[in-house]
């Protein structure tokens, strides 16, 4: 089953980027996911599949991406 990306989220990942950061921002979600490292500021691309795959746990949903909660 597909996991429930939402754009402007805060994940941590299972292996750490070069830079020593784990946290990444979603900036583009689709059938590509573009992540943005919140140390280094380093942006990564990766097929939805492989970055479900690398994210270990979603940590913030941005306010406005679920207003009945």
């Amino acid at each position: 089953m597909a996991m429930d990306l939402v754009l402007g989220s805060t994940v941590e990942v299972k292996k750490p980027h070069p830079c020593g950061g784990r946290e990444f921002t979603l900036t583009r979600v689709g059938m590509d996911v573009k992540l943005k490292c919140t140390t280094c500021g380093r942006e990564v691309m990766l097929p939805r599949k492989k970055a479900e795959k690398a994210i270990k746990k979603v940590l913030t949903v941005p306010e406005e991406a679920n207003p009945g909660v």
